[in-house]
């Protein structure tokens, strides 16, 4: 597959893949990810369906010519994006940190989403980082104030920021052998290439401070204000999550299925960590062409 590059009219450039014809099946990636991590995904369903995977800014080959400061301006992109491509409706899919893109997205641009896919998504009140004790354990009380203050951060950022630096893919390798696949590894060639993608990442202190200050529920956090646009997303939505995932908990799902409940479908994979388009592929394509055409 060959990666296209679309220019956005705030000065950011996004590259993305886009497969297939017919309606549009939009992906969006996680941290320390791209849109290459959906390339099997995209080849399940771009038989079907036109599936688009993007590189959210500062990610993959996409430019970071601006900080971004909230998960919102991501969506904010993906708006852009849409426009400049003419596409007025979507399914929208979000894993991991993408699920809270899609949900700002599905929130505050109604009218563009037909219905909402979350794959091992982050809760709706966002995945905060504690600031740690001497012995490095969180005190659940404390929190960073500021993208440059989390960047130090010595056990989930500091190491993380630093291996992105040097480029060091071994590293990275042992976090997402550790992290993400808890159940199946990718083979080696496409694993080489997933961690190749990861270490273009040029914004993981913003994008980690954007996720932990994610709120759309009506309560405060200790990172930011309730922001209380959870309500303001309509349509359908799948939640789907595995039962060895080590980087979402359960509850997380639960919070988002809770705060939409009569929109939510819940589908919980066996023997599954956080990537399902490693453990799960068929069955995870199964089930969003299914959710799709219902």
């Amino acid at each position: 597959m060959n990666k296209k590059k679309q220019e956005l009219n705030n000065s950011e450039t996004y590259a993305y893949y886009d497969e297939g014809q017919g309606e549009v099946i939009l992906l969006i990636h996680g941290n320390l990810s791209s849109s290459g991590y959906y390339l099997p995904l995209i080849k399940n369903l771009s038989s079907s369906f036109r599936t688009i995977a993007v590189d959210l800014r500062g990610f993959g080959d996409s430019t970071y010519n601006r900080r971004i400061k909230t998960l919102k301006d991501f969506a904010d992109d993906i708006k852009l994006f849409l426009d400049s491509l003419n596409i007025k409706k979507v399914y929208i899919a979000g894993w991991s940190l993408g699920g809270g893109v899609a949900m700002e997205f599905a929130s505050h641009y109604q009218d563009y989403v037909n219905k909402l896919i979350l794959i091992n998504s982050t809760t709706h009140k966002g995945y905060p980082i504690f600031k740690k004790d001497k012995n490095f354990n969180p005190i659940l009380t404390e929190v960073y104030t500021s993208p440059e203050e989390l960047a130090n951060d010595p056990i989930q950022v500091k190491p993380v920021l630093d291996a992105l630096k040097s480029k060091k893919a071994e590293f990275m390798k042992y976090v997402y052998d550790l992290t993400i696949y808890t159940n199946k590894k990718p083979d080696l060639t496409e694993n080489e290439f997933y961690i190749s993608e990861t270490l273009k990442q040029q914004n993981l202190i913003d994008a980690d401070f954007a996720l932990a200050s994610l709120n759309m529920s009506n309560e405060d956090s200790l990172y930011s204000k309730g922001m209380g646009n959870i309500k303001d997303i309509k349509v359908p939505v799948l939640h789907i999550w595995g039962t060895l995932d080590k980087t979402v908990p359960e509850y997380m799902v639960l919070d988002n299925i809770n705060a939409i409940p009569g929109q939510s479908t819940y589908i919980k994979f066996n023997e599954c960590g956080h990537s399902p388009i490693v453990d799960k592929l068929e069955e995870l394509s199964s089930e969003l062409i299914k959710f799709i055409i219902s």
